[in-house]
């Protein structure tokens, strides 16, 4: 085999670029499995450094079914690597094995992919090809007993790959096509919505003080009397909460009702919303 040959295969075999095939084969004395570990070495030691970088772009993935459904977001640091061929293949492949995992990260890191390589292996390869940092993020599973699950995407870059991705669990025991529609839709609000929490009182008391810090602030220099300006800072922090809690916030679809409205016009005595999760890219 000549050595352009071999170069020709290298890079079919790793995905590294020309001038690196030559300069592993060289310090391989030719020897093709050498010049793999070679690159392999220097793919680690290359990934090792750029994770110190910042990766804020990246997209948002759905797989599985209404029984049982995962969402996982992947990052890296431009939103034109976002779009390779390979780094899409590659988070195609993951958000599967996530789902199979139930976005146990650990688990998955170690997983096998098809070319029979662990995912963090697969990682540091695609790190070394790309030349971007890229990281497994924010990932969960939903498959509780008696649910229906929901998915929306949102500036979709191909497939059930996208920018935003919501995934809902509605708690009931029928699958009708009016449930159906209210999970689609449902999913949809959340994404245009971002509610904090299900309920005003889920929302976690850490959120409450930064907001009354914020609106204590605000009110500072106003010159109003404490009594009012106290009022003032209650009716502020109450229209927080309704506002980023899910069933208080006004229904994308039809603002004069509240989501709390649209269940109980359904009128179906078991159903209720289990749980949902919203991811946005830079969030």
């Amino acid at each position: 085999m000549s050595d352009i040959e071999k170069v020709k295969q290298l890079r079919k075999s790793t995905g590294a670029g020309f001038k690196d095939c030559n300069a592993a084969l060289k310090e391989s004395n030719g020897v093709l499995n050498k010049a793999v570990e070679i690159l392999r070495i220097k793919g680690i030691a290359k990934a090792s450094k750029k994770m110190d970088r910042n990766a804020s772009e990246g997209v948002v993935v759905v797989s599985g079914d209404d029984i049982k459904m995962s969402i996982i977001e992947i990052n890296c640091e431009t939103d034109f690597v976002a779009k390779n061929d390979d780094f899409i293949k590659f988070v195609g492949e993951v958000s599967e094995l996530n789902n199979n995992h139930s976005s146990n990260i650990e688990k998955l890191k170690k997983a096998n992919m098809k070319n029979n390589k662990t995912v963090d292996e697969n990682l540091v390869a695609l790190i070394a090809k790309i030349g971007e940092k890229i990281t497994i993020g924010r990932a969960k599973t939903f498959n509780a007993k008696n649910t229906i699950n929901f998915f929306y995407q949102h500036t979709i870059v191909k497939d059930n790959v996208s920018k935003l991705g919501v995934i809902v669990s509605l708690e009931t025991a029928g699958k009708s096509d009016k449930i159906k529609l209210f999970g689609k839709q449902l999913s949809m609000h959340i994404a245009a919505s971002n509610p904090i929490a299900l309920n005003k009182n889920d929302i976690g008391q850490e959120i409450i003080d930064k907001e009354i810090n914020l609106i204590a602030e605000e009110l500072k220099n106003s010159g109003k009397p404490d009594e009012i300006a106290k009022k003032i800072s209650m009716g502020k922090i109450n229209k927080f909460k309704e506002e980023n809690s899910l069933m208080s916030q006004d229904w994308v679809m039809e603002p004069k009702l509240k989501v709390q409205d649209v269940i109980k016009n359904l009128d179906l005595s078991d159903l209720n919303i289990k749980d949902f999760l919203r991811l946005k890219i830079g969030e």
